[in-house]
């Protein structure tokens, strides 16, 4: 019995040497997590399958802005905190450029009308570039200015977005807009529709109505969901790549010793001025799947708290770690994004939660004579408000404990070649030196 245990777990660990097995393992455990809670609040099928297409929504939006934000600083060791900006910028390029020209609603301004793959690339150039100006002056700063710079440049985006001048302007006499405070409509026709007209969607509506009574709507927020998880995978497939060739094998350097990388003869400067574009392009990108298929977005969805949020699924995961990133994203949406809101809603199913205080001082003063409940009350009413504490705590548990993070900075070889000795060189003991 011992023996097939032990056979078991060896082939457990050796299975789990994989990163697909890891990825999969550990979403896999979110999605059974979140089914067992919502069978416990009484969903029914359709609810619960859209939950986890919510998951899937969130898990492949924020992996995928963790991938590029683990380019700068898990691969290179760039301290970017404007990581918003950044995508904010491709949005909404992209979609002044898809906008049609003629439009209705004196609140609304015309775009140029390209189609959605044009404006999309119009996005990521526009990142790219912004990644450009901000890297020329800003890279040659120490970490933590650098730091400043980026949040810095971010916060410019955000209220340049929400000034006058930009809410109408004219560019070679073409009138565009960002619509100002109020945000950008993005009336042009859903972008998803090429997949939608084909006859194989209509299969896909049918055999999700007969799975989980999806109707056609729920039925194409479910394939945006699996199209986002495709370029999860092309991101994760591009910067592993990068990461494993030549150039990123010096960005490794310059991340452990960039002296060091110079006096071999690397121009790290130029280096670093390359992947703070490839990041910034990447995060543009991610900004433009995140949203534009909504019917508007303002300016203030690319507050700094999204930056934050993004710092701490890396984290999570650990810097230098793609599949670290992914899981970190993961765990990130499942216990402290939407953790917080499933947990409301399961104790509300289980306990009668009276009224709560309607300040933190009544709920603390009845401390005083040994009454722990209206705090706990004021608490479970403020559950998703103390969101913010509750990762605050988290982010300094983690950097206190496992600061390195799930999978951080795991050790890669620099060859480009495998180096272990074949099996059958190991049997015979020849180490490739003169026989005696």
């Amino acid at each position: 019995m011992s023996t097939n245990v032990t056979n078991a777990r060896d082939r457990f660990n050796e299975y789990w040497e994989y990163d697909a097995v890891k990825i999969v393992g550990v979403i896999g455990a979110i999605y059974v997590v979140y089914a067992a809670i919502g069978l416990v609040l009484g969903y029914s099928m359709a609810g619960i399958a859209n939950t986890l297409r919510h998951l899937t929504y969130l898990i492949a939006v924020y992996g995928m802005v963790a991938l590029a934000l683990n380019l700068h600083w898990g691969y290179t060791g760039l301290f970017n905190i404007g990581v918003a900006g950044f995508m904010a910028i491709g949005l909404y390029v992209t979609m002044m450029l898809a906008k049609p020209v003629e439009t209705t609603g004196a609140a609304q301004y015309p775009g140029l009308g390209l189609p959605m793959p044009i404006a999309m690339a119009g996005g990521v150039l526009a990142a790219a570039i912004a990644g450009l100006v901000v890297a020329l002056p800003a890279l040659r700063l120490r970490a933590d200015y650098l730091a400043i710079v980026t949040i810095a440049f971010s916060e410019i985006v955000r209220l340049s977005l929400k000034s006058g001048p930009l809410e109408s302007f004219t560019i070679f006499g073409r009138e565009l807009g960002t619509g100002g405070g109020r945000g950008i409509i993005g009336n042009y026709s859903d972008p998803m529709n090429f997949i939608f007209d084909l006859p194989a969607f209509t299969t896909f509506v049918d055999t999700t109505n007969r799975w989980f009574g999806f109707g056609p709507r729920q039925a194409r927020a479910l394939a945006y969901s699996l199209v986002l998880l495709l370029f999860l995978v092309g991101f994760y497939w591009l910067i592993q790549r990068t990461s494993r060739s030549p150039f990123g094998r010096v960005l490794k350097a310059i991340r452990e010793d960039e002296e060091a990388a110079q006096a071999l003869g690397k121009n790290t400067n130029m280096f670093k001025i390359k992947v703070f574009i490839l990041g910034c392009a990447l995060m543009g990108l991610a900004g433009i799947l995140w949203r534009f298929r909504r019917t508007g977005v303002t300016p203030d969805a690319f507050r700094p708290h999204v930056t934050f949020f993004i710092w701490i699924a890396l984290i999570i995961g650990g810097a230098g770690s793609n599949t670290g990133s992914i899981l970190g994203s993961g765990l990130f949406v499942a216990v402290l994004f939407e953790g917080p809101r499933y947990i409301r809603r399961l104790i509300g199913s289980w306990v009668n939660v009276d009224a709560a205080p309607n300040t933190f001082a009544e709920g603390t003063g009845a401390l005083l004579a040994a009454d722990p409940a209206p705090l706990l009350r004021y608490t479970f009413d403020n559950l998703l408000t103390l969101q913010f504490v509750i990762m605050g705590i988290t982010l300094v548990v983690l950097m206190q404990r496992r600061p390195e993070g799930l999978l951080g900075h795991r050790e890669e070889t620099a060859a480009a070649v495998p180096l272990a000795r074949r099996p059958s060189e190991a049997a015979s003991g020849n180490d490739g030196g003169e026989s005696t």
